[in-house]
């Protein structure tokens, strides 16, 4: 029976031991990203909870001189929206396989889909604003909610396409592998999260 020599032996326990650091590391970072994605979900759920009981406080909705929203631009912008989270999704897949130039297609095409969405609720602000004069401060509960809410989704969204183009440029630098990119993982999930809170947004704003 062949004996590794004593120095493959060491590279060898060298890089298990690395692995197993790697998966130690992994769980633990992959807990502390699904506790700040729980925390987010806690920070918006008390406001949608607020929202929804001042406006279900008996007054009409929208009140009285507040036109009712686009629903259709909206909808148009949430296919958008939807469209990045699928484009994601194949993203991370074409990594784990190994298919280089698909997952920066994709990856770019996710990142160009979350500025376009944002560019929409951005001309949307600018008609309500001076159009339909909806404002954050001048059109009371309505006004400051709807802001608000989308504002702080916008501000996600925002944060998302930063970390997306770092992920980009991390990857061509050769940051991940396919069986290390835990950045990647995360991510798809907080790119995930952001579509789930916009379905979440746009039926309370737009549907109801």
């Amino acid at each position: 029976m062949a004996v590794a020599s004593l120095p493959q032996q060491h590279a060898e326990h060298a890089e298990g031991g690395v692995d197993r650091f790697y998966e130690e590391t992994r769980d633990l970072r992959l807990t502390g990203f699904l506790f700040f994605l729980f925390s987010d979900v806690v920070l918006f759920s008390a406001f949608i909870f607020a929202y929804l009981y001042l406006r279900n406080s008996g007054q009409s909705w929208p009140p009285p001189g507040i036109a009712r929203l686009d629903v259709a631009f909206a909808a148009w912008n949430s296919v958008v929206l939807f469209g990045s989270g699928a484009t994601m999704h194949y993203a991370l897949e074409n990594w784990k396989h190994g298919n280089f130039n698909k997952y920066a297609g994709f990856l770019i095409a996710t990142i160009v889909l979350g500025i376009a969405f944002l560019g929409g609720q951005a001309y949307e602000y600018t008609h309500l604003y001076f159009v339909d004069k909806v404002s954050w401060a001048g059109s009371g509960i309505f006004g400051a909610s709807f802001f608000t809410l989308t504002g702080m989704h916008g501000f996600h969204v925002a944060v998302g396409v930063v970390y997306l183009t770092v992920l980009l440029l991390q990857s061509v630098h050769g940051v991940y592998t396919k069986e290390k990119h835990f950045g990647l993982t995360a991510g798809t999930l907080y790119w995930h999260f952001v579509d789930i809170i916009w379905v979440v947004l746009f039926s309370i704003f737009y549907l109801i």
